[in-house]
């Protein structure tokens, strides 16, 4: 079996990513096109109250001028009026009660031990007030039609034959028992109490309202309504260039949008809409690609991150079609910037506003007044970019939300007052979807930590969390080895002030000063600030021995921080600290010792590897000057400036930093910081 050289190995993992990077970009791209609409695009911006740049609109073909919202709300309004209400007469009921009206008559009757000659007079007369009552009809009002008065128009429906009337002209059940009791008034001889005490018994409703028939008519009637108010003729003028678009123009214009939207529909070519929506993607994809490639290589070679970057990409535009597709009444529920948000805390401020132009840029072609669009979904992305600058507290994600909404609001102002012209006429509902967007974009923090999971990365919210001294491992690591948690305290705030004055992480750094010398809690007595009562486990050890358990912490801490699931980002603070520096003083100690002995060096050497990148490099240099300054005798001005340099500068002969990125103007700057800190730290005073 043949077997690659290490170089072919490693051209072909290359060649392999580089082929799952062209697939990962052809699936964003076969996905955004295979849900995006599937319609030409109207070619004219406009808006009410804007001048008309373009040339004389001339309608090229007949189409009908729709009806606005204001003005069909009012026909409907209008039609809904115009109907009444339904009711049914149901006949069974008088049989039914004129039927129990007889049996409790008779027992009644006989209860009462009344005259039986008198009992057909008065069965007879209760008869008849039943029967003229459910004649004229027993209706219960509805106080959904007592607007202003307390009749109103109705339809009977009996045996399927609509009647129109009034319920003036029905009984109510009260209206019936004063009817009965004033018709027996006038009868002489008769007891109208038992009468009436039997009749308010057994009158019922018999005309009752029939809603599910009353909302069928009302719906067919609102359907029936017609959308438009007259037509364009073909070859009339929609509007002419340099005139402002009124109310009257803008709703021709968006007609004539309407009409040629249905039209394209039916007539267009869809293969060449495909083909438009797949170049216009692929552009956008490629133009992203381009950019890591030039300016985040570091990104642009890891398919994980290319991979995370696309899916929130596409996830965007997705969603934006399917708002599109199922008729969202207002695109701007949608939280637009939740993207740059994401892309900001996981990678950087630079990537992130280049991402969100993208989308916005692809989104403007799909949606109605691009330009507005744009302009509000810019501005807010920016907003919310800069405005997590520096994330370091949870509760930014509120104030960046809250300038996210003012931003909304000043550009709401701003376009509502150049369309309006008038403070009165804006409408505020139109600013609820911004409001909602914005709730929906605090969704971003569980989807960082989603994402984090998933692809491994390291957010801002990670590192403030594990800046947190009470957690489980910087709790034990207080307790086992207090003098190292000392340390690590004070290099973090050191590094901290360099890496923010010469541009860097400042987080990610003071997170990883934190935990960089966990290893130590293995062993804490053999390093010297954890040392009590002049107690010194190396005297016992062999100066090998002492260097290899001195260097062991590197990896021990290596091991505990993976166990912990510390994130490797982490791990490097810790793996590079050292770099592959000499435990200088047992392997000087051992040379002094034993002359004749031959040494070999990396017995007393770290692993490394060296630092990789401008904030290992500067904690490095912090952890160097903090553990020789706690040996100063007499920290002064000269003492602390000369420990400083030639700590630094000796770190710079051994190469240790020849990967970092550093620049030699800063390594100035940060020897000027640690100086600084460390003389305010010993309270040095400087004589002048």
């Amino acid at each position: 079996m043949a077997i690659l050289n290490s170089s072919r190995q490693k051209a072909l993992m290359r060649k392999f990513a580089m082929n799952i990077k062209f697939l990962m970009m052809f699936m964003a791209v076969v996905v955004i096109i295979f849900t995006l609409p599937k319609q030409a695009k109207f070619r004219y911006e406009y808006g009410k109250g804007r001048i008309w740049n373009q040339k004389d609109l001339i309608s090229p073909y007949n189409f009908a001028i729709l009806k606005t919202n204001a003005e069909l709300d009012v026909d409907k309004e209008s039609a809904l009026r115009s109907i009444s209400p339904i009711y049914q007469l149901g006949p069974q009921t008088e049989q039914q009660e004129t039927d129990n009206f007889k049996n409790d008559f008779e027992i009644k009757w006989h209860n009462d031990s009344l005259n039986e000659r008198q009992k057909e007079t008065y069965l007879k007369l209760g008869l008849n007030l039943l029967a003229t009552v459910y004649k004229k009809g027993v209706v219960a009002l509805n106080k959904k039609f007592q607007d202003s008065a307390e009749n109103y128009d109705i339809t009977v429906l009996q045996n399927k034959i609509a009647t129109n009337t009034n319920t003036a002209a029905l009984f109510t059940k009260e209206r019936a028992l004063n009817y009965c009791d004033q018709f027996l008034s006038k009868q002489p001889g008769i007891d109208k109490s038992f009468l009436i005490s039997l009749l308010q018994d057994h009158i019922q409703y018999n005309v009752s309202y029939d809603q599910p028939l009353t909302r069928q008519l009302e719906s067919e009637t609102v359907e029936g309504i017609s959308q438009t108010r007259g037509m364009v003729q073909k070859g009339e003028l929609i509007v002419a260039k340099g005139s402002v678009i009124n109310q009257d123009v803008f709703q021709k214009l968006e007609s004539f949008k309407k009409a040629f939207e249905d039209n394209a529909h039916v007539t267009g070519d869809r293969r060449m809409v495909l083909l438009g929506q797949f170049l216009l993607v692929f552009l956008v994809v490629s133009l992203l690609v381009i950019f890591l490639f030039l300016f985040r290589r570091d990104i642009y070679n890891d398919n994980r991150l290319v991979g995370l970057i696309l899916l929130v990409i596409t996830s965007m535009l997705v969603t934006l079609s399917w708002a599109i597709l199922f008729q969202m009444p207002n695109l701007y529920y949608i939280p637009y910037c939740i993207v740059p948000i994401i892309i900001r805390i996981l990678f950087d401020t630079r990537l992130a506003l280049n991402i969100h132009l993208l989308v916005v840029l692809i989104a403007g072609f799909f949606v109605p007044n691009s330009f507005e669009f744009a302009f509000y979904e810019l501005t807010a992305g920016m907003v919310s970019i800069y405005s997590i600058k520096n994330l370091i507290r949870r509760e930014q994600f509120l104030i960046s939300a809250l300038l996210i909404l003012s931003c909304y609001l000043v550009s709401f102002l701003g376009i509502s007052f150049i369309r309006e012209g008038s403070f009165r006429a804006i409408d505020w509902n139109d600013f609820l979807p911004f409001i909602v967007s914005v709730s929906l974009t605090l969704l971003a923090y569980p989807l960082i930590y989603a994402f984090e999971k998933v692809f491994g990365i390291t957010s801002d919210i990670t590192l403030i969390e594990l800046t947190n001294t009470n957690s489980s491992i910087l709790r034990d690591l207080a307790f086992n080895a207090p003098g190292t948690f000392q340390h690590s305290l004070q290099v973090a705030n050191l590094a901290e002030t360099a890496i923010y004055t010469i541009g860097g992480n400042a987080l990610l750094v003071r997170a990883g000063a934190l935990y960089h010398d966990i290893g130590k809690m293995e062993n804490p007595q053999y390093f010297i600030e954890n040392q009590t009562q002049g107690f010194n486990p190396h005297d016992k050890l062999s100066y090998e021995e002492s260097a290899r358990v001195i260097i062991r912490h590197v990896q021990k801490g290596v091991e505990l921080a993976r166990k912990k699931n510390l994130p490797e980002i982490i791990v490097d603070f810790i793996r590079t600290h050292h770099g592959n520096t000499r435990v200088d003083y047992f392997y000087q100690s051992f040379l002094k010792n034993f002359p004749e002995k031959i040494v070999d060096e990396n017995t007393f050497r770290y692993p490394g590897p060296i630092p990789f990148s401008k904030e290992t490099g500067v904690l490095m240099l912090a952890d160097s000057v903090e553990a020789a300054s706690r040996a100063l005798k007499e920290p002064n001005f000269t003492s602390i400036n000369n420990l400083v340099d030639k700590l630094v500068n000796y770190k710079l002969e051994q190469g240790q930093l020849k990967n970092s990125n550093i620049t030699l103007k800063e390594i100035e700057t940060v020897k000027s910081i640690f100086k600084k800190m460390l003389m305010g730290i010993y309270h040095v005073r400087i004589d002048y």
